[in-house]
């Protein structure tokens, strides 16, 4: 035969049959089933069996985690709690579950069964409640891709134990951790590492109401007991207090109560009802506001530094109930020292004033004694004159002494001073209080 001509007829025979030679189309839904039927069918594999080490070795199987954290909803102080849901994910190699992917038309196979392939037992240490999501449908999934890799993800609901150190509260920064451990298979067996690249993500509109999320850290925590090594992943979450908050709600109104109770130095000290009502009424709403702080925390045998500030603020509150209890006692001793003014006139105590009362020269029977030494020493001269000397210098004037004279009562002056005293000592204590909080790094943070 001619050569060339063989082409030739092929070609005519797919023009007058081209039903022929179109590619049958093959339903590869159809072919994921046969696989599974295949790789998980009776018999071929069994779950119970963990899977092999790496490049197929008896060594311990690697389950490679990662999480999205999708929302923080409570952080709790008083149970020292927090509540988080979040997307968590796992991924092994399982060289039983390996198959055809017919030339890259299967990209992965999916199951919503979690018994049927091995798991791992992994737990998280520090959890208190948690529960998975059923609806409409259980939100989770295994994909198995043709190497034998095996994904593992699921959303789940977590309230988690977190240990907080609130010295320093409402100032604090907190740490709370998320802990991840293997429950029965020791590090002889399994061994839990994180994702390369990004293994935790954190949805990008995160918003909590009192707290903001700064940064977070991933690390390892294996712990050993007596019964073997386990492997640990934990994730620690490190949040800062929003401080406006209780400025708005502690802080400042603290300062107002205390500045109200100045007002009692303004008063006249006759005003006896408007200062005690006033008083004791700034006194019980500073004790309320300390209660309603203290109902919010949980009782710790530390001070935290919001006891350092209601307690001051409550003690200047206090200080100046007492000022008045000062100021009335002062005025009733300057009543009792005017009516002795008045029952003795002025005239007879400047006579009574004016006899020397070392009137040893009068003799009993009135008379005066001119008895004189016979002799005068110069020594004694000298000291007269250096006496009278000194008593002629004129005194140094004292700017306090001279301005305290305006007032002529010994209570008015305790209440010009108090006005003076009370605002300056509360000025150095915020000063003290603020620079040692603000520049305080938290010891559990460090």
């Amino acid at each position: 035969m001619w050569p060339g001509v063989l082409p030739l007829l092929v070609l005519l025979a797919a023009l007058l049959h081209p039903s022929r030679c179109t590619q049958v189309k093959v339903n590869f839904r159809e072919k994921e089933k046969q696989v599974l039927d295949n790789i998980l069918g009776p018999g071929r594999y069994d779950a119970r069996i963990r899977p092999s080490g790496e490049n197929g070795t008896d060594g311990p199987a690697i389950v490679r985690v990662n999480l999205f954290v999708r929302s923080i909803a409570t952080i709790s102080d008083i149970k020292m709690e927090y509540s988080v849901q979040l997307t968590f994910r796992e991924q092994w190699l399982d060289e039983r579950l390996r198959f055809n992917d017919f030339g890259g038309r299967l990209k992965y196979l999916t199951l919503t069964e979690a018994n049927r392939v091995w798991m791992p037992d992994l737990f998280f240490s520090n959890e208190k409640e948690g529960h998975f999501h059923n609806i409409i449908m259980p939100n989770v999934y295994i994909r198995i891709f043709p190497n034998g890799s095996v994904l593992y993800s699921i959303r789940i609901s977590l309230t988690l134990s977190c240990p907080m150190n609130l010295k320093l509260y409402p100032l604090d920064r907190q740490v709370c951790s998320l802990r991840m451990a293997s429950y029965g298979w020791t590090t002889n067996d399994l061994v839990f590492l994180w994702k390369e690249g990004d293994p935790v993500q954190v949805v990008k509109n995160l918003h909590l109401p009192r707290f903001t999320l700064e940064k977070f850290l991933t690390d390892y925590c294996n712990s050993k007991t007596n019964t073997g090594e386990y492997s640990c992943l934990k994730v620690d979450l490190l949040f800062k207090r929003e401080f406006s908050y209780y400025l708005i709600q502690i802080y400042i109104p603290c300062c107002m109560l205390v500045i109200v109770s100045w007002v009692s130095f303004w008063l006249d000290q006759s005003a006896v009802p408007a200062r005690v009502s006033l008083g004791v009424t700034t006194l019980l709403t500073m004790a309320t506001q300390t209660s309603g702080i203290n109902a919010s925390l949980p009782p710790v045998s530390y001070t935290k530094a919001i006891d350092v500030w209601t307690g001051v603020c409550l003690t200047f509150v206090f200080g100046a109930l007492l000022e008045f209890a000062l100021v009335n006692y002062a005025s009733r001793s300057d009543m009792h020292s005017d009516n002795i003014k008045k029952q003795f006139p002025a005239s007879e105590m400047e006579h009574s004033s004016s006899i020397d009362p070392s009137s040893e020269l009068l003799e009993p029977d009135g008379s005066a004694n001119f008895a004189m030494p016979l002799v005068r020493h110069p020594e004694d001269s000298i000291d007269k004159l250096r006496q009278c000397e000194i008593h002629m210098q004129p005194r140094k004037k004292n700017c306090c002494r001279s301005w305290l004279s305006k007032f002529p009562t010994r209570s008015k002056r305790i209440d010009v001073i108090s006005r003076i005293f009370f605002p300056i000592v509360f000025a150095f204590f915020n000063l003290a209080y603020w620079s040692t909080y603000l520049f305080r790094e938290e010891e559990g943070s460090e």
